[in-house]
């Protein structure tokens, strides 16, 4: 059996968390961070993701913030950003991210980005 694609769930609500989790272990070893900093610490210890998915609003630094901390270490991982704004209120910043994501997210929509995203990873690493 091929080894699960990493990926990490960021947000400072743990009911978000624990969805996100429960959507997506069966097709993913997923780690879950309950802020920016943890999400690093994480990074540190475990090395790249496959995909991130991280919360927009968060106390210590935003989505974006920690999304883009990422880019350069981890080129090749799939950033997706949940977010309560409209994503014209993104448009620009988000450079390095693959897809925002409304909240409250649909889970079907949400499983075909995952979808997707898991895909470009493979293709980024010659999967």
């Amino acid at each position: 059996m091929a080894e699960k694609l990493k990926l990490m769930v960021v947000d400072d609500e743990r009911d978000n968390l624990d969805l996100l989790y429960r959507t997506f272990r069966r097709e993913f070893k997923v780690f879950r961070a309950d802020g920016a900093f943890s999400a690093l610490e994480i990074l540190e210890a475990e090395g790249e993701m496959a995909i991130i998915i991280s919360d927009q609003s968060m106390p210590e630094m935003s989505g974006l913030q920690l999304l883009g901390k990422t880019s350069e270490t981890f080129p090749d991982t799939v950033r997706i950003l949940l977010t309560g704004y409209s994503e014209d209120a993104l448009d620009g910043a988000a450079d390095n991210i693959f897809k925002c994501i409304s909240k409250p997210w649909h889970p079907e929509e949400l499983k075909a980005v995952m979808l997707e995203a898991a895909e470009r990873y493979k293709s980024a690493k010659g999967a």
